[in-house]
């Protein structure tokens, strides 16, 4: 499949509505991406006439569900060229997928002074988890700072690795500035291992697990253009071997008695429970259209999208943008003197067009750029430069508005 913008548009039905009447300018896909419809059909074909549960029965629609559901394991492996199918935990997104780590791999190895590096560019979800450690086990977080366009050289972040260090938890790309971090030149740097947070770059980009080195990788589902509720957690297989289960239940043993348990192998060790069947189906479906559309296509398009606003928006001299990391994705966090940036987002939204005003679950960062909170466009595979004109248009209207 060619990447055609007029096509892949008529792919994803929402952008055909109107908000406010106006037209959809929908420009929040770093919290999560609309459907194509590809994905919605296969989560109806699947409710319709392809359900049951999973991994337990012997009759035809729970064959069939298993078939369908255990082969996105392989989708998923092919999309980011993981080398082993079995080293994909299916997770319900890179949140559960990083308390796993932290439940199943670090906390059982880490006591009171050891060291995770963190940098100040990350998530909530690749934040939290890490304090729960700091709180219950005395494990200290040493952080690392970004420079002042945003950017975070590889170097800065080996630097901090010392000899206390049993972990480096850093973002693949960040979801305020866009700014792509080279976790692959970490990972090479150092014998700790490195978990890196791909629920954003995985989006923009192709991710080649092979060559980067990375012992941990998380992807999302929604952000992926899948439902809500799915994603993975790709763990080598010696990382594995190390982990105790994170969720006790069933589909994770192999026996179980008044007196012991016995767990079965990976992945389904740490898959307890039924799963969202569907949801993982609906991700299945999404990883092969972008593959379909081609991840180097789709990120060349992104290009042309960030390029295009960038220059847009720096021609706004009365709006600050947060981050301007060389080689940055297409997502701009932005602030304006005198308005909130929750005044821009309502404002924006009468105008149909939809960003994201708040902390954006980064807390650190926002304290790092002096502010509280700022409205970020988040630009996707479906957006148009007269969508970015849009923007433009809308910010100006604010500034007029609040002059």
């Amino acid at each position: 499949m060619s990447f055609d913008i007029a096509t892949v548009r008529a792919d994803f039905p929402i952008l055909s509505r109107q908000v406010n009447n106006r037209p959809l300018v929908y420009l929040d896909s770093g919290a999560s991406a609309q459907k194509p419809r590809q994905v919605i059909d296969a989560v109806a074909r699947a409710y319709e006439g392809e359900y049951a549960n999973v991994h337990r029965g012997l009759h035809f629609l729970s064959n069939l569900a298993t078939e369908n559901y255990e082969r996105v394991r392989a989708i998923i492996a092919r999309f980011l060229n993981a080398p082993h199918e079995d080293e994909v935990i299916f997770t319900s997104g890179s949140t559960e997928g990083i308390n796993l780590v932290s439940y199943g791999w670090a906390a059982p190895r880490m006591g009171a002074g050891d060291e995770i590096v963190l940098s100040v560019l990350e998530h909530h979800a690749n934040i939290v988890p890490w304090h729960f450690l700091r709180e219950r086990q005395g494990v200290v977080l040493k952080w690392v700072e970004p420079e002042p366009d945003g950017s975070l050289p590889p170097e800065k972040v080996l630097a901090a690795v010392g000899p206390k260090t049993r972990l480096v938890a850093v973002t693949h790309m960040s979801n305020v500035t866009g700014t792509i971090v080279d976790v692959g030149a970490i990972a090479r740097g150092t014998h700790v291992p490195v978990l890196a947070d791909g629920s954003q770059a995985a989006v923009h980009m192709p991710v080649d697990l092979a060559a980067l080195g990375v012992d941990f990788y998380c992807i999302t589902g929604h952000k992926l253009y899948g439902p809500s509720g799915s994603g993975a957690m790709w763990i080598r297989r010696d990382r594995q071997a190390e982990m105790r289960p994170f969720l006790g239940g069933g589909d994770m043993i192999r026996t179980v008695t008044r007196d012991s348990v016995d767990y079965t192998d990976p992945p389904l060790r740490f898959e307890a429970g039924t799963p969202g069947i569907v949801n993982q189906i609906g991700l299945g479906a999404a990883l092969e259209y972008l593959m379909d559309l081609g991840m180097d296509n789709i990120a060349a398009h992104e290009r042309g999208l960030r390029d295009y606003a960038r220059d847009r928006l720096r021609s706004l001299n009365w709006l600050q943008v947060q981050g301007d990391a060389p080689g940055k994705g297409a997502i701009f966090s932005m602030t304006m003197q005198g308005a909130h940036a929750h005044d821009l987002s309502t404002i924006l939204d009468k105008r149909g067009i939809a960003v994201r005003a708040g902390s954006h679950c980064a807390m650190p960062l926002m304290e790092f750029f002096g502010i509280t909170a700022s409205a970020r466009a988040s630009f996707a595979m479906y957006n148009t430069t007269a969508e970015v004109d849009a923007l433009v248009e809308g910010l100006t209207f604010c500034r007029d508005l609040f002059a």
